[in-house]
């Protein structure tokens, strides 16, 4: 089955803020995530014609480029869309600028403060400037303080910080970082970027939830008996190595992407849609998380590492082969986790959470599992009834689908499960924006509903200390497990849910 809802004109879907005149500057601009992410998010947004005439972006690293070479640098990534939209480029790239700036250097700041002023006169940008930290995490605090030291982030009406993760490595560095950067800066004027909030699908969880009185009354413990919250990727660590070598699977995906899903899923209704409000409730349920075994984790966790595999056309190396990996690696590519959340809603429902590169599929999902009847009345196609479910695709597949029993076709009363499917795709005629176009507006507009607070950041690395600690103090009580490339992880995984007679869901 299939729903779908009446496809309004595109102008009544999109009831957008308005950007204010400003200049974004964007620190580590001849990195990667700069031409792959940033500025095509930004060009879609000037498509959309959503950022004001009176706008700039000025990129600033080390490397000694001019304007022109930045912009012809930025042009690479874009070079289809730029063809098909070659007029739109032409303005757009007109407020493309870009500064030599090393922030551990104070006469660049010095220097970066006089370029900003040009610009501002150049492009009417009255003075409105949004810091975009895209740097590595060891530069976050020092960062922050050479823009302060500057005079830059004196006015939190018209400077803002966007820090990308990770933000911390454990909860006491997050603690000493916070810290740090609010002693630079005001709070209000802290973005910490988490890009898997900018996803529609992930937003979307709070409509469905909020929006229909036929979901709320049952999403809590008297109706659902578990949750799954995956993030699989297809792909091996490419060439990320040295930051993958120093953080694994749990820091670069559980307790940033994954955990924001969870605290969406789990939280409570806020008062009224406020972004401190919302913010509040995921603070709260996050507060209230902790891992189904804080004594022993190893009950609990499973770590994997993927091996060779794939075919004898398309071969794949193990993660220990890859280019920059160290050859003995104890870094996990896979983790796998069951948290408890002791509150009144969710009480004795485990949360299993599960990623991993180099899986047998590329997918982002939520899936709640509900309670089964109380009593089976009909024979089932299957040999029993299936567990009735609402899965929530975050990615790539954006939409949701909810599984329920029917009756199957012919004589006699027997059961059989169907899907009744949404799909953001078939139902609005366009696919949804990339989730850094949402968030780059939401930071250059002020708004900071899908960007995470300190209570929070703090909240989610205290959730996972037992874990981090027992795999830098004592390694060998949470083994690595190699799995195959192209499966769906460990087979240690699979018992962590056998012991409660589950099984993890494999699309």
């Amino acid at each position: 089955m299939s729903m779908s809802i009446t496809n309004p004109l595109r102008e009544g879907l999109r009831q957008e803020r308005v950007i204010a005149p400003q200049c974004l500057v964007i620190f580590g601009a001849s990195g990667d995530l700069t031409h792959r992410k940033l500025v095509p998010a930004l060009f879609q947004l000037f498509k959309q014609r959503r950022l004001p005439s009176e706008f700039a972006i000025l990129g600033c690293a080390r490397r000694p480029w001019s304007d022109k070479e930045f912009r012809q640098k930025m042009a690479i990534g874009l070079q289809e869309e730029i063809e098909e939209n070659l007029f739109a480029w032409e303005q757009f790239s007109e407020g493309l600028f870009y500064e030599p700036v090393d922030l551990q250097k104070p006469e660049d700041l010095l220097r970066l403060a006089v370029r900003l002023e040009e610009i501002d006169r150049l492009r009417a940008t009255h003075s409105n400037r949004t810091f975009y930290l895209s740097v590595s995490p060891k530069f976050y605090g020092s960062g922050c303080q050479s823009l302060a030291a500057a005079g830059l982030l004196n006015d939190p009406k018209r400077s803002r910080l966007v820090i990308e993760k990770p933000f911390g490595r454990d909860f006491g560095s997050a603690q000493f970082l916070n810290q740090l950067v609010q002693n630079c800066a005001q709070e209000s004027q802290i973005f910490r970027i988490d890009h898997y909030l900018g996803k529609e699908t992930v937003q979307n969880i709070l409509v469905l939830r909020f929006a229909n009185s036929i979901f709320e009354p049952i999403w809590n413990r008297n109706y659902i008996s578990s949750i799954q919250i995956t993030a699989a990727e297809t792909v091996g660590v490419e060439d990320r190595a040295d930051y993958y070598e120093a953080s694994g699977a749990l820091r670069d995906m559980v307790q940033n992407h994954l955990t924001q899903m969870l605290a969406i899923t789990a939280m409570e209704p806020p008062g009224h849609f406020d972004p401190e409000a919302i913010r509040n409730e995921k603070a709260k349920v996050l507060q209230a998380a902790r891992l189904a075994d804080e004594i022993e984790p190893w009950n609990c966790c499973v770590r994997g590492q993927y091996s060779k595999g794939g075919t004898k056309e398309s071969p794949l190396v193990g993660y220990r082969d890859e280019p920059g990996v160290n050859p003995n690696s104890t870094t996990e590519t896979y983790v796998a986790t069951k948290i408890f959340i002791d509150n009144w809603r969710w009480q004795g429902v485990p949360f299993y959470v599960r990623t991993g590169k180099r899986l047998a599929k590329r997918l982002s999902e939520v899936v709640l599992t509900f309670r089964e009847a109380p009593v089976h009345l009909f024979d089932a196609a299957g040999g029993s009834p299936t567990s009735n479910q609402l899965i929530l695709r975050i990615q790539p597949d954006e939409g949701a689908e909810f599984r329920f029993e029917v009756k199957s076709p012919g004589s006699g009363m027997r059961s059989r499960p169907v899907e009744m499917e949404f799909s953001y795709d078939q139902s609005f005629g366009e696919p949804s924006d990339e989730g850094y176009v949402r968030l780059l507006a939401d930071a250059m507009l002020g708004d900071p509903t899908l960007f995470t607070r300190s209570d929070e950041v703090e909240a989610a690395w205290r959730l996972y200390t037992p874990l981090l600690e027992l795999i830098e103090n004592s390694p060998w009580e949470l083994p690595i497990y190699p799995y195959e490339s192209r499966t769906w992880g460990p087979a240690a995984a699979d018992a962590l849910l056998a012991k409660d007679e589950l099984l993890w869901r494999r699309p």
